[in-house]
């Protein structure tokens, strides 16, 4: 996938990550593009662990562990803020 892509792809999963956790988080979408991209890299580490595959591009699979690395992400940031 090209860089547009990617920004698209982590944006519409950083949109579903915050969507599946509400709450109070950092900021614009921005953070946004950059919590789903970098959850984009922890799904595909989850899924090539787990065999389940990896971030290859727009597809289903990839999708879900974009989102599941985005959740995992913001339910890490919110437990560093909270013991902060």
């Amino acid at each position: 996938m090209g860089w547009i892509a990617w920004i698209i792809f982590g944006l519409i999963a950083g949109l579903i990550a915050k969507f599946l956790m509400p709450g109070r988080d950092p900021g614009g979408f921005i953070i946004t593009i950059i919590i789903g991209i970098l959850g984009a890299v922890v799904g595909g580490f989850i899924g090539q662990t787990l065999g389940l595959g990896d971030v290859s591009g727009f597809n289903l699979v990839s999708f879900a562990l974009a989102v599941l690395g985005a959740v995992i992400l913001l339910f890490i940031y919110r437990a560093i803020r909270a013991r902060g």
